[in-house]
C-alpha cells in the first residue's frame, strides 16, 4: 500500500504555480504568490509543545558538555604527550 509522502506540495498548489508561471505576472504579483505559499507551507509546521522543547533543549546542553569533556580531555592528554616527547623547554644545555 502506497503511503502519502508529506514532505511533497499538494497538488493544489503545484496547480497555481503553474498556472501563475503560464501567467508571467509582474514581479510583484510574483513575490505575493511567494509569500502565499510560504504561508502555505509554515501552516503544516509541526510545533513542539513546552515539554518535548525543554527534552530537546536538555539533551542538546548535555551533549555539548558532554563533548566539551572529551575534547578537554584530548587537549590535555596531547599537551602532555607533546611536552613528554619534545620537553617542556625549561632543560639547560
Amino acid at each position: 500500500m502506497a503511503r502519502k509522502v508529506v514532505d511533497e506540495p499538494s497538488e493544489d498548489v503545484v496547480a497555481n504555480a503553474r498556472k501563475e508561471r503560464a501567467a508571467r505576472r509582474n514581479p510583484f504579483a510574483r513575490i505575493a504568490l511567494f509569500l502565499r505559499q510560504v504561508f502555505g507551507e509554515l501552516r503544516k509546521v509541526v510545533r513542539p509543545t513546552r515539554r518535548e522543547l525543554l527534552t530537546y533543549t536538555a539533551t542538546v546542553l548535555v551533549f555539548v558538555v558532554i563533548m566539551m569533556a572529551i575534547v578537554s580531555g584530548l587537549d590535555l592528554a596531547f599537551g602532555w604527550a607533546v611536552s613528554w616527547v619534545f620537553g617542556d623547554g625549561t632543560a639547560v644545555q
